[in-house]
């Protein structure tokens, strides 16, 4: 198996001791507080290719997809954003941890600084971890937070090398073998988890109807179909005046009494939710207002006749340029979706709205005379730029 690079601090030998250290930037040796390497772990992709370094969080074995996410910062976003259910995400910045964890009030049931109620990711990969943090809203470290939610992590990965070989080989299916684990030999010798073959969108979405309410009088009320919905995706609906009713996957949201729908954003394959898509088609048969973000895109396309197909490695960032078609308008993005709709033969009455300026896949369909519009991006943020916020306006002027 060939064998990727351990990396602590690119700066640093690894080997170097506290004394060697100490010596060279003029501080004592209790100054210093080393760092001490945990329990080995390593990284085994489908193909062959083996990452070795240190475990932290839970201490246990996983597999699944691994991709990459490229923001500097928004790891408690990243890392509870349903999208990411059933992938190892590696993030590409080399330091992880710093600022902590946001504290949370368990009384609250859609807070900021998270996107939804627990960590979605299978696994965390990161270069390196700071134990030590600071942040005036932080209430523990990131290490703590994932042991306490049961989610393994590896560090000291050469993530840059890990990167670079996920876009020349595409996304990829593997390990996360913790050392002392009780399941790693369970792991180690059965086939690897693959989001993209089951309906993971079941697994995320809520059981039951739940109503959020802005408290404004004579407030337009939309469903939102909850696919893995981020709540940042509810607090720009409560923020901008409207009630939001949240409800599951495979609601019967058409008969819902609404003034709009929302398509909220999910995991895995829009293909493996026929039940969804199904519903939104009956729902084109109206002309309620009908908005799609990120697989809500996906979905409302292939509702209209669109197709959909996997990307090589997917589009995780807070960076992505998206231009609107027919214009010189670009907007940067937050995206994290692994499958993208094929805009190229538009069905009729359809057209494409956006495209991603640097591989020019779809962003966004919208209908021709109807108030139906989807985009692939996140208009939400969190994390990430909110230059394209005011979609949710237009769904509300729709709406009213």
């Amino acid at each position: 198996m060939t064998e990727g690079s351990i990396l602590g601090d690119p700066t640093l030998n690894q080997n170097d001791s506290a004394a060697n250290i100490s010596a060279a930037s003029g501080l004592t040796s209790t100054d210093i507080v080393s760092w001490q390497p945990g329990r080995s772990a390593a990284l085994e992709l489908e193909d062959g290719v083996r990452f070795e370094g240190f475990a932290f969080g839970a201490l246990k074995s996983i597999s699944g997809e691994v991709v990459f996410a490229t923001g500097l910062v928004g790891y408690p976003e990243s890392l509870t954003d349903p999208s990411y259910r059933g992938q190892l995400l590696t993030l590409t910045y080399p330091l992880v941890g710093n600022y902590g964890v946001p504290r949370r009030d368990p009384d609250l049931q859609i807070q900021e600084g998270f996107e939804s109620s627990r960590i979605e990711a299978q696994a965390l990969v990161v270069q390196r971890l700071s134990r030590d943090y600071s942040h005036w809203n932080s209430s523990q470290s990131l290490d703590d937070w994932l042991v306490s939610e049961g989610v393994p992590g590896i560090e000291g990965v050469d993530v840059r090398a890990l990167t670079q070989h996920l876009r020349q080989f595409g996304s990829l299916k593997g390990r996360l073998l913790v050392e002392g684990s009780s399941n790693r030999d369970e792991i180690q010798n059965s086939p690897c988890h693959d989001p993209g073959s089951v309906n993971v969108v079941a697994e995320v979405s809520c059981s039951e109807p739940i109503l959020h309410s802005s408290g404004v009088t004579g407030a337009p009320r939309d469903v939102l179909v909850d696919c893995g919905a981020k709540t940042s995706i509810v607090r720009s609906l409560i923020a901008r005046g409207a009630d939001v009713l949240q409800v599951p996957w495979n609601h019967d949201f058409v008969s819902e009494k609404a003034d709009a729908v929302l398509l909220s954003n999910g995991p895995g394959n829009p293909k493996m939710t026929e039940e969804t898509v199904e519903m939104v088609s009956r729902a084109l048969g109206e002309n309620r207002p009908l908005m799609g973000i990120c697989l809500g895109n996906q979905l409302l396309s292939l509702a209209a006749g669109f197709d959909t197909y996997k990307l090589d490695f997917g589009h995780r960032g807070q960076n992505q340029p998206c231009y609107e078609v027919g214009s010189r308008r670009c907007y940067v993005t937050s995206q994290n979706h692994g499958y993208a709709v094929d805009g190229s033969k538009p069905p009729a009455g359809w057209q494409e709205w956006y495209k991603n300026a640097n591989d020019g896949s779809n962003e966004g369909v919208r209908h021709s005379s109807k108030p139906f519009f989807s985009v692939q991006f996140h208009p939400e943020a969190n994390p990430g730029p909110r230059d394209a916020e005011g979609l949710f306006d237009l769904l509300l002027e729709f709406a009213r």
